[in-house]
């Protein structure tokens, strides 16, 4: 298999990291997410949820 070696433009072109950056948003936003359902549950007075594979929970305060 031949090599060509790339110009100078086309190694400045090369854009990286954008993979790294995307990862980090998506962990940013899932952290968010999951910061606010825990504290919405922990807030609640009380409430039931049914998930789609069948379990169901139930919370009150007493």
């Amino acid at each position: 298999m031949s090599k060509i070696p790339l110009s100078d433009s086309e190694l400045s072109s090369i854009r990286t990291g954008e993979a790294i950056t995307l990862a980090t948003v998506m962990v940013v936003f899932t952290v968010v997410i999951l910061t606010v359902v825990a504290y919405r549950l922990f807030v609640s007075k009380g409430g039931k949820v049914t998930l789609p594979s069948g379990y169901k929970f139930e919370w009150s305060a007493k």
